[in-house]
């Protein structure tokens, strides 16, 4: 008789192409992986997977064998999200996603005093720049800066992030003011390639300053933040974080203003009414509606003479 849950081994080795990448993603050792993957190979009495160079390749019996295997997983998935919809206790995991910046700074602040209500409700923030998948359970709630497509999600919009464009004040020494109108020559930029930006900001940031120079590119905020700190350049941050710290000074209004990113709350709608989901929904929007002035301040707000 096959196992069932050797499939979810060789769906892993599948998707990321070898047995460590597999094991890491399962949390298992990479011992195990290959060992259920023979035990699946021997049960279907096929070879599913050859090794080469470049990681581990379905056979044709294993292109079958996944197309079914991922039928297999949604259906798996479906259950479990209607069983847990189910699940009427205030007590359990709540797996919570977002970017790292909003991770750090607006998330984890929030969901520390949920412990202080709900003692039974343990959080697992996965900060994560990329989009965990609510129906394949890898996250129950996902705050994001776009709103997603799919049509099985629950979206809510809960507030709003303003972005500025900032630069250290020995940087405006060295680089004099920004010239919009002939495209900011001889000025460098900071640049993010995804995670809290979306390409909005970048392209506005590209259309205002097309003569200058890209000195970075990254996918961390928190690193464009302490490069523009340092003197890297001109970076377009968040203002919440960006507004707060002393290293930075805010560039005076462009002709065009910085353009600002929605907060949106995102749900599975089969978990939707899970009760320790709801309140963990709940807290979150609660805490970000109370801080809609820190995260969307007055645009005219200065910071320093030279600044907006």
């Amino acid at each position: 008789m096959m196992d069932w849950d050797d499939l979810r081994f060789f769906l892993a080795i599948a998707r990321t192409g070898g047995l460590s990448g597999a094991a890491k993603s399962l949390h298992v050792a990479q011992s195990t992986v290959g060992r259920r993957l023979a035990s699946l190979e021997a049960n279907l009495g096929v070879r599913l997977l050859n090794r080469t160079p470049n990681g581990y390749v379905p056979t044709l019996a294993g292109s079958d064998v996944l197309k079914q295997a991922e039928r297999v997983e949604v259906e798996a998935r479906a259950l479990e999200r209607q069983v847990v919809g189910r699940d009427l206790r205030m007590a359990g995991y709540v797996r919570v996603t977002c970017a790292e910046t909003i991770a750090s700074n607006l998330v984890a602040p929030c969901l520390g005093t949920l412990y202080e209500t709900q003692p039974d409700i343990l959080i697992e923030l996965i900060p994560n720049p990329k989009e965990l998948s609510l129906a394949m359970r890898e996250a129950d709630i996902s705050i994001r800066l776009r709103p997603p497509l799919q049509h099985d999600l629950v979206v809510r919009r809960i507030g709003t992030l303003a972005f500025g464009l900032y630069a250290s004040p020995g940087y405006f020494e060295r680089h004099g003011e920004c010239d919009y109108d002939a495209g900011c020559p001889g000025h460098r930029l900071i640049t993010q390639l995804e995670g809290m930006q979306d390409a909005t900001q970048t392209d506005w940031l590209a259309e205002l300053a097309p003569r200058a120079r890209i000195a970075m590119q990254t996918t961390s905020h928190a690193a464009a933040l302490a490069a523009a700190k340092q003197g890297g350049g001109l970076a377009c941050l968040v203002r919440f974080c960006a507004d707060a710290d002393v290293g930075l000074v805010r560039l005076k209004s462009p002709p065009v203003p910085v353009p600002s990113t929605g907060i949106w709350q995102v749900v599975h709608k089969d978990n939707r009414d899970t009760p320790r989901i709801r309140v963990a929904l709940d807290h979150i929007t609660k805490w970000v509606r109370q801080r809609g002035d820190e995260l969307d301040p007055a645009q005219d707000r200065p910071q320093c003479a030279s600044a907006a």
